[in-house]
């Protein structure tokens, strides 16, 4: 059974930095499509970032040149490197997983960018 979990979220000032992680297992991140997700309130989910099996990336226009996703293969893991953070940032994040023709989700990390 995959489970995805997303931890390292919480409240940062503006310009502040933030790394969140995902912790996968049943499934290997090496051989999977990932990426990060945020829904802020009152709005619909949107796409952050991706890393595909082979470590190609992309990423919104929003968060270009702020954001870095990246994967730890030996610990089946994916991370979201946040800097120069500003209140727009604010949503709760989302990391998926595209793996043996399933999607899959975590349930989530809230940040919140607030002085």
């Amino acid at each position: 059974q995959v489970q995805l979990v997303e931890s390292g979220g919480g409240l940062v000032q503006p310009g502040g930095s933030l790394r969140l992680s995902c912790a996968a297992s049943g499934s290997a991140v090496s051989i999977s499509a990932m990426g990060w997700y945020r829904q802020a309130p009152g709005k619909q989910r949107e796409l952050v970032a991706t890393i595909t099996s082979s470590g190609t990336t992309n990423y919104a226009d929003s968060v270009k040149g702020r954001f870095t996703i990246s994967r730890e293969n030996a610990k089946n893991m994916m991370y979201l490197q946040m800097n120069s953070l500003k209140p727009e940032d604010t949503a709760v994040y989302y990391c998926n997983q595209f793996y043996n023709n399933m999607l899959y989700w975590g349930k989530g990390t809230l940040v919140t960018v607030s002085s």
